[in-house]
């Protein structure tokens, strides 16, 4: 019997489906951005490098591993917006939720929004929408986004639709930029959102949807969006944005993710 030229282990097969894994990861954080072609063009250079070893071209070789030997840190510096989002991905993934033991210790202080605040959000979403008053609400989930807090006023104020909707009255000082609700309080408004250039948005989508994106990418956050120019209520959260909803469905909606996982 002739002995097989490749023996193949349970380790090299579970070797070959993490390295799958994380590559599939990694394309679907990067895909619609421009750095998805960085990302062909390195896995093009690497897939010849390999090939010109096999055939043993030394000098060849020589020059591509060391292009490749000092291409991590040109990865982290073209990577740095996609290498920070997995990152967050990891922290706020299910497995680091509120029933693991680790989370539950170190965040046993974060309050869950009320059902009566999120009632009161949800009303005020759908006075503006009908006055077509633009609104960036963020509701953090479990982190207290402080770097994002820092950017505006902070109030910490109870949560009421006549606050949220005074805030963002057209002539209001504090009407610009995002009001963010931490703990079961509007923690701050006038607040400064992340701006993902990558992201490929319809033209009908103006700043405030490309922003409520981009925070809810990169935080554990929902982001509501009411538009100026349509009065539509829109959500994202993490990749998926929501547009065109009624109040009703947004309650129903904030519901589900603010009470039935506390």
């Amino acid at each position: 019997m002739i002995p097989l030229f490749i023996s193949i282990r349970f380790l090299d097969i579970l070797d070959i489906l993490l390295v799958a894994f994380f590559l599939y990861q990694l394309y679907f954080l990067i895909r619609g951005t421009v750095a998805i072609n960085i990302f062909v063009g390195i896995l093009v250079v690497l897939f010849f490098w390999w090939v010109v070893r096999l055939l043993n071209m030394s000098l060849l070789s020589t020059i591509l591993g060391s292009i490749l030997g000092g291409g991590a840190i040109v990865i982290i510096i073209v990577f740095q917006q996609e290498i920070r989002r997995f990152l967050l991905l990891i922290g706020n993934h299910e497995f680091f939720n509120r029933k693991n033991i680790l989370q539950k210790y170190f965040s046993a202080s974060f309050i869950s929004i009320s059902s009566q605040s999120l009632k009161q959000i949800t009303n005020a979403c759908r006075n503006m929408s009908k006055s077509k008053v633009g609104a960036l609400i963020v509701l953090s989930n479990r982190s207290e986004l402080l770097t994002y807090v820092q950017t505006g006023d902070v109030l910490n104020a109870d949560i009421s639709h006549r606050l949220i909707e005074s805030i963002f009255f057209k002539n209001s000082p504090m009407h610009d930029g995002a009001v963010i609700i931490v703990n079961d309080k509007l923690k701050a408004a006038r607040c400064v959102l992340p701006i993902n250039d990558d992201l490929v948005l319809p033209a009908n989508f103006g700043l405030r949807h490309r922003a409520a994106l981009s925070m809810a990418m990169e935080t554990d956050s929902i982001v509501l969006i009411v538009s100026e120019e349509t009065g539509h209520i829109s959500y994202a959260k993490g990749t998926n944005l929501t547009t065109n909803v009624s109040h009703e469905t947004l309650f129903s909606f904030l519901i589900q993710e603010f009470m039935v996982k506390s």
